[in-house]
């Protein structure tokens, strides 16, 4: 299960104990922002994309899209997001519980300029139901990120 890879990923870190697991659902923005009782921008989004033949994902805040002319851009190419059924078996955790970390081998991550207007934020961390709340220094370095890009709207 992903939140187990997850787990320990921060094990690794001595952080495993802040991965927590709610019972109702964080799979999306509204039920995670609820659940935690903060405002959807805290959550940290975590949208997977296609760039070329390569996997990316974009960590953005919660209540932000994609600007498409901002990732054309960015990456030299129209937003293609994965799939469903791809998201998965390409980046190692499944709709739902998508994070930056514990992926797959190659998924490059990115972290939207959005995220710095919160002291800490919230990822998933592997299900539709977990979380840990991070520092964006903390998301930084824990994401194993790439750079920080622009590509919210």
């Amino acid at each position: 299960m992903a939140i187990e890879k997850v787990k320990e990923y921060f094990k690794a870190y001595g952080m495993e104990e802040r991965v927590m697991e709610k019972d109702g659902s964080s799979a999306t923005v509204e039920e995670a922002a609820e659940v935690l009782g903060c405002v959807p921008g805290r959550i940290a989004k975590t949208l997977s994309f296609h760039v070329g033949e390569d996997v990316i994902l974009i960590v953005t805040a919660g209540d932000k899209k994609i600007d498409n002319k901002k990732y054309r851009t960015e990456f030299g190419s129209k937003a293609h997001m994965l799939k469903f059924e791809e998201v998965e078996p390409l980046v190692g955790h499944a709709v739902g519980g998508v994070c930056p970390f514990a992926v797959n081998e190659g998924v490059r991550v990115y972290l939207d300029e959005s995220l710095k207007e919160y002291e800490t934020v919230y990822p998933a961390a592997g299900s539709g139901n977990s979380m840990i709340e991070l520092t964006i220094s903390e998301l930084e370095k824990y994401s194993l990120c790439k750079k920080w890009i622009d590509v919210s709207k």
